[in-house]
C-alpha cells in the first residue's frame, strides 16, 4: 500500500487507515484479529483508536493483538483523549486529564509510546494553551511521537496550529486533524481543509463511506445486519438516509457500474485522493468488509468521474467563502 507523509512532518502512514470504533463492542477479538492481520498483510500501517472506544476495550484489544499477532514496529498507532462520559461536560482537555488519559491508554495498549496522539475535540472550558501544553509534554517525554487534533472547526484548528508554530523547536507542530469527510459530508471544505493545507496539517477523514451509506446497502431498505439496524448506531446512520444522500448514492452507483467496480471503491477512492487528505480511516466490522475496502488501492478515478461526483455532491458555500464580488 502506498505510504504518505502526514501533513508537513516526517511521519509516513498508509493511505488507508484502520479504525477500531466498534472493537470490544460490536467487533470481537476473533474478527479484530482477522482484520488487523489482513490490514498488515496488505501493507497498512495506520491504526486509529481512542480511549473511549468500547470504554477502553478497543485499546486493550489492540494491545493484546500487537503482543503476538502483528509486530508493534510495523504499525503507526494513533489514539485520542479528551472525550469523557459526563453528561454535563462532554470533553475535558485539561492538562491533568489528558496526560492521565494518555498514561491509561499506554497501559491498555501495552506500549511505551503512541505514534500519534490527538485531542478528541475542542474543550471551550479549558484554555487552548493548556491543552496544547499537554501535547508538548507528551512528545517531549517520549510518550507520543507526533500530535494532532480532532473535530476542531476551522478557526480552532488555525489558532491551535499557529500557536504551535509560533515557537519552533519548543512546541510540537500539529501533524494531523481528524474530521468526518465523504461525498455525503463535505463541510470540512469550507474552512477546515483550507486551513489544514495552508498550515501543513494532514487530514485524516473519518466515516469516508458516509457512515456506510455510500456502499449502497441502504438503497432498498435497512439490512438487518447493518449499523442502521443497530440500536446504538441507528441514530448515527439516520441523518444520511434522506433524499439528498439518495441522489448522491445513485450517482456513486452509476459511476461504479460504468467502471465495473463497487460503490464502496468509488466513494473511498474519491475521498482518498482529495487534496490535503493523508489517509481515510475505514471502520469495518469484519475482515471481509475490510478486504473490500483495501481493494481500492489499485483504483484511481478518471477525472470526468471525479468532476461528476464533485458536482452532484457540491455543498452550498457562498459568502464569505466565495469572492463577494461574484455574488
Amino acid at each position: 500500500m502506498e505510504q504518505r507523509h502526514l501533513g508537513r512532518t516526517g511521519l509516513r502512514v498508509s493511505r488507508i487507515g484502520l479504525g477500531t470504533l466498534t472493537w470490544g463492542r460490536d467487533t470481537d477479538e476473533h474478527d479484530a484479529a482477522d482484520m488487523l492481520k489482513a490490514f498488515w498483510e496488505a501493507g497498512g500501517t495506520l491504526v486509529d483508536t481512542a480511549d473511549v472506544y468500547g470504554d477502553g476495550e478497543a485499546e486493550y484489544l489492540l494491545g493484546r493483538l500487537m503482543d503476538g499477532l502483528v509486530p508493534r514496529r510495523d504499525l503507526v498507532i494513533s489514539t485520542k483523549a479528551g472525550s469523557v462520559p459526563d453528561p454535563d461536560r462532554r470533553f475535558d482537555c485539561s492538562r491533568g486529564h489528558l496526560l492521565a488519559a494518555l498514561d491509561a491508554s499506554l497501559a491498555r495498549l501495552g506500549t511505551d509510546h503512541v505514534d500519534l496522539w490527538q485531542i478528541h475535540a475542542y474543550d471551550p472550558e479549558t484554555p487552548l494553551e493548556e491543552t496544547l501544553q499537554a501535547l508538548d509534554t507528551a512528545v517531549n517525554s517520549g510518550r507520543a511521537r507526533y500530535a494532532g487534533v480532532s473535530n476542531f472547526s476551522g478557526w480552532q484548528l488555525a489558532k491551535a496550529a499557529t500557536w504551535q508554530l509560533a515557537a519552533p523547536g519548543t512546541r510540537t507542530r500539529l501533524a494531523s486533524t481528524q474530521m468526518e469527510y465523504s461525498l455525503l459530508q463535505r463541510g470540512v471544505e469550507r474552512e477546515v481543509l483550507p486551513a489544514a493545507r495552508d498550515l501543513g496539517v494532514g487530514l485524516l477523514p473519518s466515516s469516508p463511506l458516509g457512515r456506510g451509506v455510500l456502499t449502497g446497502k441502504y438503497r432498498h431498505g435497512t439490512p438487518a445486519d447493518s449499523r442502521g439496524a443497530s440500536e446504538h448506531l441507528a441514530p448515527f446512520v439516520e441523518p444520511y438516509l434522506d433524499d439528498t444522500a439518495s441522489h448522491i448514492v445513485d450517482a456513486v452507483t452509476t459511476a461504479a457500474d460504468g467502471l465495473a467496480v463497487t460503490p464502496l471503491q468509488v466513494a473511498l477512492a474519491w475521498v482518498r485522493d482529495r487534496p490535503g487528505v493523508a489517509a481515510p480511516i475505514v471502520g469495518a466490522r469484519t475482515a471481509q468488509q475490510l478486504t473490500a475496502a483495501l481493494s481500492v488501492e489499485a483504483l484511481s478515478l478518471p477525472d470526468e468521474i471525479c468532476r461528476a461526483l464533485d458536482d452532484v455532491s457540491a455543498p452550498v458555500h457562498r459568502y464569505p467563502d466565495h469572492d463577494w464580488s461574484t455574488l
